[in-house]
């Protein structure tokens, strides 16, 4: 970002836009941390833990909209649609992060649940300058995505200022998909183009403007909530059992075995036998014990049921 004496600057089609940022309580200065630099190690470590504890707290007062916004993303998944998340910098990277780790927690494809960071994949590892001041941008990482109305997007941005975002949000108004902005300031810009503002207000960090931490870790804990609500809503967990495991390495067949296990009681060798017999499929493997089925009557009552174990058990048509 083009930093500038308060300012920053939204580079778009060409112009230069500058925007204050005096007022963003994320880049203001903390009173509690001003003799950081003379600070042994464990008094800065203390001072963080200290600051980060109040973390949850701030979340908390925003559940009703991280709920709304799960219930978004659960509608999207009925009707065909994805959960997209896009944004800059550390906002961008935890948003990629919660999509990656969705296909091998709940047995979705990669495209479900998509993460876009300005300056592209290569954005992870190492930042691009200059990517997050372009509205353009933004729209068209979506465009190029083929973003639809069955789909969600939501928008991250700790300081609610960055014109990517602004620019997907903007775009995907336009096109009538559910839009949500998550930032770390009240009344951000971001809020303000998202149908659905979720803005924590986490205060000034530890380390000046350095949003990687405490605005960065209130972050991941919505996009936790909301992720996990939804896929659990969609019929992704039987009990608090995550029934669609991929078992891509031995850790993850051993945890599918458990989860057979607690889900059943049934022994270990039982429980592989069901799992190979339902095709490696950990909730077709319950609901085969649990009702007494095959694998195909399994299937057919998990259909009928949505993909929800406990329905599935109960039906008996």
């Amino acid at each position: 970002m083009h930093v500038n004496y308060g300012y920053f600057y939204d580079i778009s089609k060409g112009g230069r836009i500058m925007i204050s940022y005096k007022n963003l309580e994320t880049e203001m200065r903390n009173p509690r941390t001003m003799s950081l630099d003379q600070m042994t190690a464990l008094e800065i470590v203390t001072a963080m833990n200290t600051e980060d504890s109040g973390v949850p707290a701030a979340v908390s007062r925003v559940l009703p909209q991280i709920a709304q916004a799960a219930q978004w993303a659960e509608q999207s998944f009925c009707n065909g649609g994805r959960l997209i998340y896009m944004g800059a910098g550390t906002s961008g990277r935890l948003g990629v992060l919660d999509a990656a780790e969705c296909p091998p927690t709940f047995g979705v494809s990669p495209e479900k649940v998509v993460g876009l960071i300005a300056g592209g994949s290569g954005a992870f590892i190492k930042a691009i300058e200059g990517a997050e001041d372009s509205r353009e941008l933004g729209w068209m990482d979506l465009q190029q995505l083929g973003l639809c109305k069955q789909d969600t997007l939501i928008g991250i941005a700790a300081s609610g200022r960055t014109p990517y975002v602004l620019g997907g949000l903007e775009y995907a108004n336009g096109i009538g998909c559910k839009t949500v902005g998550i930032s770390c300031n009240k009344g951000s810009a971001v809020g303000k183009a998202a149908q659905l503002a979720i803005e924590v207000e986490v205060g000034p960090e530890v380390l000046t403007g350095s949003t990687r931490l405490k605005a960065g870790t209130a972050q991941k804990l919505v996009l936790n909530m909301i992720s996990t609500a939804s896929m659990v809503r969609s019929g992704k967990a039987y009990q608090n059992l995550m029934v669609d495991v991929m078992q891509t390495n031995e850790k993850l067949r051993v945890r599918a075995e458990n989860i057979v296990i607690e889900a059943t009681g049934v022994e270990r060798s039982q429980a592989r036998r069901f799992i190979d017999e339902a095709n490696g499929s950990v909730k077709t493997a319950i609901t085969m014990i649990l009702a007494g089925c095959s694998a195909e009557e399994a299937t057919r009552r998990l259909d009928t049921a949505g993909g929800h174990v406990r329905e599935a058990i109960q039906n008996c048509n």
